[in-house]
């Protein structure tokens, strides 16, 4: 059932409906590497249309499914955007997740350069566009990024705006002011260890310690934890359970947004573009939302809102529904 707290869902075309998911692996752009799609959407909704077709991607950390597919009070994002008449759909860039991990992945980290690097997670990007458009026989479609996945959506629709309608950026990554807790330093490998604990720190940094239990419960962090750790078979079997995470993003960073050198162009997005940020994040600051929206002058429109009481993970917090109710808002609008 819906969060009886919430109310968003009342009038929405297929409130009542079942939900449709179907996961598939669609090949990449690199022999061997296969991505996973999730998509959801009513049982009733029989036609299809770029204004109500739409892509999530994740960030530079977790898969996309434990994000946009955790049903929190028994209804996850893709279920909220199903219910509103939605053909919605989740992509693990390779690396992450249900998708194929590229070899050096399987070895120790430190006998490979980073992995995954923006360009190639932007192929991902393209060639989940491309299924979803050839399936559904659409020209266009919506994209929604999540901290690093705003670059990645943000790059895609700078060089492909006859296929973006609307573009959402959730926490819009930008050249940096702060250093990034993704980087610790020192010689990359192919790819970081994370742990449970350091991904519970890292929620919660900058949050003041008496709200911490109510911005993040602790079942809703294990549910999160259960979810995301589980897409990682090594990682679970270790002593110390962890979730491997490829370093391209890491890399990319360092050289680009750390060195004051923009990946790409946001005055080249023409898609009207909601960016959405937190309070509390201590990735991505304010100023760096500021700097980046005030570059969007090829867009039709765009909007900015900030999410009082929110984390860098906000969508996953028991603030959540500002966040969806606003990107919903702003998704039907005409």
């Amino acid at each position: 059932m819906p969060d009886p707290r919430h109310a968003s869902l009342r009038g929405a075309p297929f409130a009542d409906d079942a939900i449709v998911s179907e996961d598939h692996m669609i090949p990449s752009d690199t022999p061997g590497i296969r991505l996973f799609v999730r998509g959801k959407r009513a049982a009733g909704l029989a036609t299809y249309a770029p204004e109500r077709t739409i892509l999530l991607v994740h960030g530079s950390s977790y898969p996309a499914a434990s994000a946009f597919d955790l049903p929190h009070a028994g209804l996850s994002w893709l279920d909220h955007l199903a219910r509103h008449g939605y053909d919605a759909y989740c992509l693990d860039v390779r690396g992450y997740g249900r998708s194929t991990r590229p070899p050096e992945m399987d070895h120790p980290a430190s006998q490979s350069s980073p992995v995954v690097r923006t360009e190639t997670a932007i192929r991902d990007v393209g060639a989940a566009v491309a299924f979803i458009l050839a399936r559904r026989g659409i020209p266009r479609l919506s994209l929604l990024g999540w901290s690093w996945g705003t670059t990645l959506m943000g790059a895609y629709a700078a060089a492909n705006g006859e296929r973006v309608h609307k573009l959402v950026l959730l926490a819009p990554q930008w050249l940096r002011t702060t250093p990034s807790a993704s980087d610790q330093g020192g010689a990359l490998g192919a790819y970081r260890l994370i742990t449970r604990e350091a991904a519970r720190e890292r929620w919660l940094r900058g949050v003041p310690e008496p709200l911490r239990a109510a911005t993040l419960p602790d079942d809703w962090f294990e549910a999160w934890a259960d979810a995301t750790f589980a897409t990682d078979p090594w990682g679970a079997a270790q002593a110390v359970p962890v979730v491997r995470a490829p370093n391209g993003t890491v890399q990319d960073s360092r050289e680009y947004w750390a060195a004051g050198r923009p990946f790409y162009d946001p005055g080249d997005i023409r898609a009207p573009v909601l960016a959405v940020h937190g309070e509390w994040d201590a990735e991505f600051s304010t100023d760096m939302v500021q700097a980046y929206v005030r570059r969007l002058t090829g867009a039709p429109y765009w909007r900015w809102v900030e999410i009082g009481a929110g984390t860098h993970t906000f969508i996953l917090e028991t603030g959540r529904w500002q966040a969806l109710d606003a990107v919903q808002a702003f998704l039907d609008e005409d």
